[in-house]
Parts: C-alpha cells; structure tokens; sequence
C-alpha cells in the first residue's frame, strides 16, 4: 500500500470525533465541502466507506471504526507530544487548568498555590467552565489537569485518571437570624443553591426530600461566587463550605445551620500523558487534610481579605 494522506486521516478522526462534518469543518476553519471531499479520496484509496448516515447522525461503518482505532492512538500521541514539548519549551512550565464554576473559589486557588513554585519556574493558566465542557476541553489536549466537585465523567474515559482530594460539609447562612430550628427554618426564606448540574446541588436536593422540607429556591448557580453575592445583598438563604463559616460570620452574616451529610467534593482530572508534570506530580503528593478541616492558615487570611468579592 502507497503513503497514506496524513491530512485525510486529520479530517476523518476530526469528523468522528465532532459527531459531524459541520462541526469539524467549523473547529478546523475549512468548509464542510472541503471536508467531505478529503473524507471521499480517502474512502477511495482505503476502498471502502468510512462512514453511514443514520438519521441525521453519521455513524461510522465497521471499516471507520478499525480505521479510527489506528488514527486516534496516532493523533493522540502526536497532541502528547506537543503538550510536553510545550510545557518545556519555555523558562517558565506551562500549566493550564481547568475549575469547575461552581468550586469555592478561595480553596481552588489555595490547592493550585501549593504546587505553584515561588521562583517563577511555572506559568500558570486557569480557565473556569462547567464540569462537562473542562472533560472535553482535557479530552482535546486544551488542558493539563481539571479541580472538579465530581469525578464521575472522567470514569467513562481511561486516558483521564483522578483523584479525590478531600471534602467538607456545608452551612446554610441568611442575613437575618430566624428563630425556627434547622433545617425546617429553611422552610422560611428563599434559598440560593448551587445547580442541578453540580454534584453540591443534586446532594441538596435528595437531602431536601430525605429530611422533608418544603423549600422554595430563589435561584440556582453555576457560579459559586455569584451564589454568595446574592446572599450577601440580603436576597437570601445561601450555602457554602463550612470552612468558611468564622468568615462569612465576621461579613454580618447568620449562620442557620450545618450538615456533615452533604459535601462539597474536591477531585483533580488530568490524562495520563501528564503524570509527568512537575505541578501535578506535586499535587498528587500533597496532604490537603488542614485544608478542608479548615485549619489551613492562608485560607483564613485569604478569605478575610476577599470574602465580600467572591
């Protein structure tokens, strides 16, 4: 068999990948026609079709899914590449992470400032978005290493390794006291929680109905911090770690109550190929238990000093 076309297996694995040609022509800036046209020459020097259409999906045919197999190993390890030669290249070590929107903020930053070397040595790069879009983003080599409140989407995938960095639970703050006993007093005031698409708010909710609280809910976020705004503009009962308790108390707030039976989690994501990085070789290594004790000293400093801007 002659020399393959490296660019026709580029836009197959793309196609693939995207789930359809318009997307793949749409992440590779060519035009649809473009890409089908490579895809064609390509089925046409492999003999065979690579794809089916089944509805409106394009499925791939069995000849696409051994052809996929060899190229997705090749372009994988072609992005492995880049990423160590990237993160080398410079004076500074790149790291690019990813938050989950609806992490504290304050403890995130307090985690990735453990393994962040003081000399200047590393760059870092952050970059907040949902747990879902942080997964596909790791996925495509766009990211080093993921902070997230679940690990669950990371199993379906075993390029991408995690582990659980500790937890803690959560209280329920108002900035008015109200004299019925928790948690049916949180019967009594408009709640502020975290989103169904969160792991801290589906908890929530099975605890609401476990413990039989009519509760009525104001919002929910994606965003922590934007939570927590709410909360301290008086628009209602809001939650948030327990670690943070002395502060948002020092702010005016009430603290209504606590419950060690929903945690707000703390998980590191990140692909195997970067088990080498020196950050996340680092983060691996270190304990976080002070940390989510609430016994970690630069927490409570950071936290007096920016609790009202988160």
């Amino acid at each position: 068999m002659q020399h393959l076309n490296y660019n026709h297996l580029y836009y197959f694995w793309m196609v693939k990948r995207k789930g359809s040609v318009a997307k793949a022509a749409e992440a590779l800036c060519l035009a649809p026609q473009t890409i089908t046209g490579q895809i064609r020459s390509l089925e046409d020097r492999l003999k065979g079709s690579l794809f089916k259409r089944v509805g409106r999906n394009l499925e791939a045919t069995e000849l696409g899914e051994l052809v996929y197999r060899y190229v997705d190993k090749m372009f994988s390890l072609s992005y492995e590449m880049l990423d160590v030669l990237n993160y080398h290249k410079d004076e500074s070590i790149l790291f690019e992470v990813g938050i989950a929107d609806a992490l504290s903020k304050a403890l995130s930053s307090r985690v990735l400032l453990s393994v962040i070397p003081s000399d200047g040595s590393m760059h870092l790069a952050c970059y907040e978005a949902t747990h879902e879009n942080l997964i596909q983003r790791l996925r495509e080599h766009k990211l080093d290493m993921i902070l997230s409140d679940c690990a669950g989407e990371s199993l379906k995938y075993p390029d991408i390794l995690s582990k659980k960095l500790g937890e803690c639970g959560v209280g329920f703050f108002s900035s008015n006291p109200i004299s019925v006993g928790f948690p049916q007093c949180l019967e009594h005031e408009k709640l502020l929680i975290p989103s169904k698409h969160s792991s801290l708010g589906q908890q929530l909710h099975r605890w609401f109905a476990e413990k039989n609280l009519n509760v009525s809910v104001l919002g929910e976020f994606d965003d922590a911090a934007m939570m927590k705004a709410f909360g301290y503009f008086k628009r209602g009962i809001f939650v948030a770690p327990s670690v943070y308790r002395h502060d948002i108390l020092a702010q005016g707030m009430h603290l209504l109550g606590e419950t060690a039976d929903v945690k707000e989690e703390y998980h590191v994501m990140f692909a195997e190929r970067m088990i080498q990085h020196p950050a996340v070789k680092r983060l691996l290594d270190t304990d976080f238990t002070d940390l989510f004790a609430g016994l970690d000293p630069q927490v409570q400093d950071y936290d007096h000093r920016i609790a009202f801007t988160e």
